[in-house]
Parts: C-alpha cells; sequence; structure tokens
C-alpha cells in the first residue's frame, strides 16, 4: 500500500465541500494514511471538530496560540511531521493566503512554516474561480511548486449554479494523493518503468527570422511528465520550444523542429510507456530560406511549398524492434473530435488516444486547463473539464493501474 504509515496534514477551509472532508479522511485511512486535520475559523460553518475527530481518530487542530499545543511551537512541528500536506477543500480565500504569504492563522501558519510537499483541492463558485486575481493565485502557487487537483466542472451546492468550481471527489483526490507521493523508494507501478513524453510545439523554419508554427504552450505534457516522476518512473521528455521550467527528476531534450523531435525520441527508445502529446507540424517548408525573404514593392508574396514531417505518433507505434507497452497518442480536434480521435487511432497503431477540442472558444490551447475524451480500444471516457495537472495526475494513475494489473 503506497500510503501505509504516509502522514497526511489536511487542512479543511471553510465552503459547503467542507463535508467531502470527511469522506476524503476516511478513505485515506482505508489506505492506511495517518491522518491529522487542521480546521480554519470557516470551516467550522460546515463541520464540526466532533465529526471531524470522529473519522480521523483524533480531535482536529484550530487555534494558532492554544497554550496545550504552542509551547513547544505545535505549527511548526505539524508542518515539519507531515509527508504532505493537503488543502481541501481550498477556498478562493484560503488560496490567496497562500499565494501571498499571510499567515494570521493556524491553517495559513503551517502552510507557510513547512517544508514537505503541498497539494490542494480549489472548492468555489464559478464566477469566483475564474476571477483574474484567482487566477493569478492560481499561477503563484504553480509557480511555488504546489500542486493542483481539480476543480471540475458541476453543479455548486450551495448556489444552484453550474460550472468549473466543484472538487474533486475524494476518491479522485486520494487516489491523486497516491500518485503524488510516489516515489522510487516507494514499492509502486510505475517504480523502475521507463516513460517518453513529447510536449510542446514544433517551429518549421521558413528563412531566418520566420517559421511555421502552433498555439501549444506544452503545459500538459510537462504536467504529465511531473507526475510520471513522482509516481516512481524514469521520464524522458522530448520539448519543443516552450517557456516552461524543466520539470524536477526529468530528463528533459529541447528541439525546435519535428525531425529533431523524431531523432530524439528515437534516441530515447526503448521505454515501457510513450505518451505523445506534442503538436508537432504535419508539414515544413521544403526549402528553407538562407537569407530573410525580402518583400518588394509591387511583387506578389512568396509561394512556400510545403513536404511532410515524419509522422512520430505513428513510428513509435508501429516501431519494428522497441514499441512500447503503452503508446498514447493525443488529438487535438475543432470538430466531430471524438469520431476523429477514434480514427485516428487505428491509423496510428497507438493504445490510447486523448482527445480534446481546441476550438479558439475553448481556450485550451496554450490555456491551464482541458477536456478531453480518453479513447481505448474498450470505448471512450469523457473527462470533466479540469486543470491540466488534474488530468496529468488521472492519466498516470490510469497507467499505473494497467502495470499493477501486469505484477
Amino acid at each position: 500500500m503506497p500510503l501505509k504509515d504516509r502522514r497526511i496534514l489536511l487542512i479543511i477551509t471553510g465552503g459547503i465541500a467542507a463535508y467531502k472532508a470527511l469522506i476524503l479522511i476516511r478513505r485515506l485511512r482505508e489506505k492506511r494514511a495517518a491522518v491529522r486535520a487542521v480546521m480554519s475559523s470557516g470551516a467550522h460553518n460546515f463541520l464540526t471538530p466532533l465529526s471531524v475527530s470522529a473519522v480521523a481518530g483524533a480531535p482536529p487542530l484550530d487555534d494558532l496560540f492554544d497554550p496545550r499545543d504552542e509551547h513547544d511551537v505545535g505549527h511548526i512541528r505539524l508542518s515539519r511531521e507531515a509527508d504532505l500536506i493537503v488543502v481541501a477543500p481550498a477556498s478562493a480565500d484560503f488560496m490567496a493566503k497562500m499565494a501571498n504569504g499571510l499567515a494570521d492563522d493556524l491553517a495559513s501558519a503551517v502552510y507557510l512554516a513547512s517544508d514537505k510537499p503541498v497539494m490542494v483541492a480549489p472548492a468555489m463558485n464559478p464566477m469566483m474561480w475564474q476571477h483574474p486575481a484567482t487566477r493569478r493565485n492560481m499561477e503563484r502557487l504553480k509557480d511555488d511548486g504546489v500542486a493542483i487537483i481539480g476543480p471540475e466542472t458541476g453543479e455548486m451546492a450551495e448556489s444552484g449554479e453550474a460550472g468549473m468550481g466543484r472538487m474533486s471527489e475524494p476518491e479522485d483526490i486520494a487516489k491523486a494523493i497516491e500518485v503524488f507521493l510516489f516515489g522510487t523508494e516507494t514499492k509502486t507501478p510505475l517504480a523502475g518503468r521507463s516513460v517518453l513524453v513529447t510536449a510542446g510545439p514544433t517551429y518549421e523554419p521558413i528563412d531566418p527570422v520566420r517559421y511555421i508554427a502552433n498555439r501549444s504552450s506544452g503545459r500538459q505534457g510537462y504536467a504529465i511528465a511531473a507526475v510520471a516522476a513522482r509516481a516512481g518512473a524514469d521520464v524522458t521528455l522530448v520539448s519543443g520550444p516552450v517557456s516552461l521550467p524543466d520539470p524536477r527528476g526529468v530528463n528533459v531534450i529541447r528541439i525546435e523542429t519535428a525531425r529533431a523531435m523524431a531523432d530524439a525520441v528515437e534516441a530515447a527508445l526503448p521505454a515501457d510507456i510513450a505518451i505523445m502529446s506534442a503538436a508537432v507540424a504535419d508539414w515544413r517548408v521544403q526549402m528553407e530560406g538562407g537569407e530573410k525573404i525580402k518583400k518588394e514593392q509591387g511583387a506578389p508574396p512568396p509561394s512556400l511549398s510545403l513536404v511532410e514531417n515524419p509522422d512520430i505518433l505513428k513510428t513509435v507505434a508501429r516501431h519494428q524492434t522497441h514499441r512500447p507497452d503503452i503508446v498514447v497518442g493525443f488529438a487535438a480536434e475543432t470538430e466531430k473530435v471524438v469520431e476523429h480521435a477514434i480514427a485516428k487511432r487505428q491509423r496510428k497503431g497507438c493504445d490510447w488516444i486523448v482527445a480534446n477540442d481546441v476550438s479558439p472558444g475553448t481556450g485550451i490551447m496554450g490555456g491551464s486547463e482541458n477536456a478531453v475524451h480518453l479513447i481505448t480500444e474498450n470505448g471512450v471516457e469523457d473527462w470533466p473539464r479540469m486543470d491540466k495537472e488534474a488530468v496529468a495526475v488521472r492519466l498516470v494513475t490510469r497507467l499505473a493501474d494497467c502495470f499493477a494489473k501486469q505484477v
């Protein structure tokens, strides 16, 4: 059991989703984790300390200046003893505190005094989630290394509104915690496995200053690489030009063109799993200009003759000597998303396809969220719209489950 004897410090903040914290505690304890709870003042409006104590097996803490605990600097001891701090639900207010370094109660002081990894499960009204201030706070937390699970799309219990902001289900959070705490020191399904990930766009030069490209940010592939590394895998990430930092514990190979990516992928084989999330340009200019193409008065625009780039996904999926056990392709579509993805899976020969709608109105291409369909030989799974890190956790968890069945 990956969570056996792991110490989870659960911070419960205010919001109707606080009731899910009780279920989360139960799920974690079923996995043999030790759970200690801290309640914010807002959490008391939705849960009683008695109910939390009943499921956690120990009374929750809520007072920064409790003389029974603070004589030995209890908030620091709490934060240092845990293997992971989880904030669920994470309200907009508490995320703002985290992002800005406030520590005016026990919950926020525990976070600020910690040197341990942190995961948050946001839960709030859809308008609050979409507000620029919340989005800024989210990005700052990500930059600080905080892992995010959710939120998801659904009805809001307190208002009847529907949209993104619903807290992930406790079972999904528990699985995400397992993946997050995976490491090479733990026997896990991906420990000792090799994972190859591609991410980002490719740049196909027209001349020394111009190129053909797309709007891919690389965020989804980078998130997958980071989660796979946390799951104990030996991860190689072949990345097109992006502005993202290298994920911790990942071997990153940076390239620009599709042909360079094809060469890097071939060199990285063999691998147990290949996840081809890069948005590779289908075509390149047949004759790249050695000098900048000049615009001449009265002359027609230059015509560009295009040739097809290597099909990296198909090459890996049909590799004669080093085909990975599982090959996952990505299909970015603007119409008939599932239909095209099913056809692509058959055409390329891969095991799974992760399909999404990248029409301009979705904000997915280059954005921080994704809504995907997982296509396998067993059919189609429609996943709710969620943060790209949450998509990565769910995908890697599914891959880990596949290898667990082989053990």
